[in-house]
Order: C-alpha cells, then sequence, then structure tokens
C-alpha cells in the first residue's frame, strides 16, 4: 500500500496529525529492507551470505532488520491503508462504495505499472485486491475484526507451515542421515541461499536494461501477481488490525499515553523474544537457505504483525507526547499525507542508483553500504513532503489517484 486513500482522516474533515505521522513513519521504514531488492540479486533480500554480506556489521544489521524492520513495517503499512479504508466509507457520502472500488481499480493499475517499470516487489496490487473485501469488513465489532485476523494469520501459518514442514523435515535428514541427496533442496538454495546459477541469473535480470526488463515483466505477468497472493491473508490480516485500531480510537489519537505504552510493551516483549530465538536458529544453522526461507516466510509471521501493531502503539504515544507542533511529527506527517507518491518516489530514487539506466549500481556494492543508500530516499521524503503540500495540498500521485478515479478536485493551494 502506498498509505491510505487520499483525503482520510478522522471523518470529520480534520485530519488526524498524528495517524498522518504514523503513515510517514511506515514508508519511511519499509526503505531499509526494500532498499536490498533494487540493489542485489533476490535471494540476498533474506539471507545476507547469499551475496556480499558476510562481514559482522552485515550480519549485524541483518538482525537488526530481522528483529525491528522486515515484515514489520510493512504491516504497518498495510494497517494504515485499513484504517484509510474504514474513515472513508464512514463518510456520508454518496456513492461511498462506487468511489472506493473506482479507487482500488486505479491503485492496481498504479501496482502494474511500478512493478513492470521499477519495483518487483510492488505491493499496491496486493493492496487492491485485498481491498476489495474491505468494504464487507469494515463495520464488524471488534471481537469479529481480531477474530479475522487471527484466522487469517492461522490461515498463512497452516498453508505455508505445512509446505515449510517437508522442507525442513528433508533437511533435517540431510543433515544427520549419510548419504541423503540434497539436490530436492535445490530450489531453495536457489530462492533463499547461494546458488551459484540463480545468483549469476539475479545478476542479469538487475542489470538488464529498462527494454528489456518491461519484455520480461510483460511476458508473464500473472505469474508475479500469483506470487504476491501468496501473502494475501497476512496483507488482510494487517489491513483488519488497522480497521481495529482505528475503530478502538487508537489510530484516533484518543488513548491516553500511557495506555499507547502499555500495549506496546506487551506486544514488543513476547514478539522480540520469539524473533530473537528465530535469529539465533538462523545464526546458529549458518543460514541454511530452508532455515532462512521458512522462517521468514512463515514462523516470524504472527510475531512480525504483533510487533507491527506494538510500533502503532509506541509511535503514537511518542507522537502526542511530542504534540502536534513538533517539527519531526509535522515532517512525518507531511511525509504520510503524501505516501503514495513517496512510495512510488523511493522506487524512482534507488532504481536512478541501482538500475541500469541510472548509475548501474546493482550488484557492486555491499550490503552495510546498501543499507546506507536507504538514508537518500528518507531524507527526500521529509524534505519534500511539507514545502510541496504547502504549494499544491496533495501529493503528485495522490492528485492522479483522486482524479483517474472520478473525486471531486480538490482546490489547489497557492
Amino acid at each position: 500500500m502506498a498509505g491510505a486513500p487520499p483525503d482520510a482522516g478522522n471523518g470529520t474533515g480534520r485530519r488526524v496529525v498524528a495517524l498522518d505521522a504514523l503513515r510517514g513513519l511506515a514508508v519511511a521504514g519499509i526503505v531499509p529492507v526494500n532498499v536490498i531488492a533494487f540493489a542485489m540479486p533476490g535471494a540476498a533480500y533474506y539471507n545476507p551470505l547469499a551475496y556480499r554480506g558476510d562481514g559482522p556489521l552485515d550480519l549485524a544489521l541483518w538482525t537488526l532488520a530481522f528483529l525491528l524492520i522486515e515484515d514489520k513495517f510493512r504491516a504497518l503499512f498495510a494497517m494504515m491503508f485499513g484504517a484509510g479504508v474504514a474513515i472513508l466509507l464512514d463518510r456520508p457520502a454518496r456513492d461511498r462504495l462506487r468511489g472506493h472500488y473506482a479507487r482500488l481499480a486505479v491503485l492496481f493499475a498504479f501496482g502494474f505499472v511500478h512493478a513492470t517499470l521499477l519495483y518487483s516487489g510492488d505491493v499496491l496490487r496486493l493492496y487492491a485486491i485485498a481491498g476489495l473485501v474491505l468494504p464487507v469488513c469494515a463495520r464488524w465489532p471488534a471481537r469479529w475484526l481480531w477474530a479475522g485476523v487471527v484466522a487469517l494469520v492461522a490461515l498463512h501459518m497452516a498453508a505455508g507451515g505445512y509446505i515449510a514442514w517437508g522442507w525442513l523435515d528433508y533437511w533435517w535428514q540431510v543433515q544427520t542421515v549419510p548419504g541423503t541427496d540434497p539436490a530436492p533442496l535445490a530450489p531453495a538454495e536457489a530462492a533463499f541461499g547461494g546458488d551459484p546459477a540463480a545468483l549469476a541469473r539475479g545478476l542479469e535480470i538487475g542489470r538488464e536494461t529498462l527494454a528489456e526488463r518491461i519484455a520480461r515483466r510483460m511476458a508473464a505477468p500473472a505469474a508475479a501477481l500469483l506470487t504476491a497472493g501468496l501473502f494475501l491473508p497476512l496483507t488482510l490480516a494487517a489491513m483488519l488490525s488497522g480497521i481495529a485500531l482505528w475503530r478502538s480510537g487508537l489510530l484516533a489519537a484518543r488513548w491516553p499515553v500511557e495506555r499507547c505504552r502499555q500495549l506496546a510493551w506487551r506486544l514488543a516483549v513476547p514478539a522480540l523474544a520469539a524473533l530473537t530465538s528465530l535469529a539465533v536458529l538462523v545464526h546458529a544453522t549458518g543460514f541454511a537457505a530452508v532455515i532462512v526461507g521458512t522462517v521468514a516466510l512463515v514462523w516470524s509471521a504472527p510475531f512480525d504483525l504483533m510487533l507491527g501493531i506494538a510500533i502503532a502503539a509506541g509511535a503514537m504515544a511518542a507522537f502526542q507526547r511530542r504534540g502536534a507542533a513538533d517539527r519531526l511529527v509535522l515532517r512525518l506527517a507531511a511525509a504520510g499525507r503524501m505516501a503514495l507518491s513517496n512510495y512510488l518516489a523511493t522506487s524512482v530514487i534507488l532504481s536512478a542508483i541501482f538500475a541500469s539506466w541510472g548509475l548501474g549500481l546493482f550488484g557492486t556494492i555491499g550490503r552495510s553500504a546498501t543499507y546506507a543508500v536507504a538514508v537518500l530516499p528518507i531524507a527526500a521524503m521529509l524534505m519534500w513532503s511539507a514545502p510541496w503540500l504547502d504549494r499544491f495540498g496533495q501529493g503528485p500521485a495522490e492528485w492522479l489517484w483522486r482524479r483517474l478515479s472520478g473525486a471531486r478536485p480538490r482546490p489547489v493551494r497557492r
């Protein structure tokens, strides 16, 4: 998701600054992980040992990213979308549902173009698909929403765990039974390990021209969408969490600071304990491809969502304590109001650095340096969002989203 639908506020015409700031934190927080996808072959996204990431600093940074960032801010991003949809559906406007589905259609188109030209890991298409069912859920009572969250996470764990358990069982046989053929583990090694042929193919793809990329992506558009669809249950679970947290008043900045902090601690402590155990397992097995893949895609999932909610609660406490006039809160809020523009601009900036049509640095720098590059788009969104809003009132992508979905035009600020 690229943020909230256009003009999401508190349902009364007034924006919730803390919610905008949380959305800005979410769009900035996904950059340190997404930058790896722009800079290195696919397996390196999950496994630092797969490509140029075996130094002590590299491993330490991977561990911190796994514990605090990877999929936590992705979940937070989806929560913001869910909350934004709930806000818009609460408005007493005519043809609310028609407008919602028109926005989703445009969002899907944005995602298709984004995935084709810039970033294969685009989430806009996935958000557009998940958003189709949100009007059905938006008015559920809180207990139904949280039951839906639990059911969706359980579905992901059951389906993913069934597949993962077979991989893990065979991997264990390879480790403990002499003569066991490791060849069946080759797909896992290609996706999450250091398979030379897979890395070579990844480098070839990362260095292709823009025309070659478009041709490759257009040759099999459904395959990429199917892969993204595997994460549909978790994405929808995060969106329902966002709706529930909006309905409860947390995301509307109606909770006392201490209550926000208590929720943050109650969720963060067990989540971090479990994630630390998983990180230790990955390190102890020498970043074995099967372990890395199943931990990243299956076993960490419920704890990622728990920590994402904890981050939301902790951030709302911090924003309320600092006040709506605080300079950092205002910068984050401006970035959040332009979340779609900033999401897409991040891809443009990172592609200009790593793609062949830009500086062509794909595959040329190490993991630690790649993390450092993430500072550039984050700094850019914090610097340009407020001046742009002061001049135009909304981001360029938000303006185009409104225009194409048939929303009424907003007055332009001068």
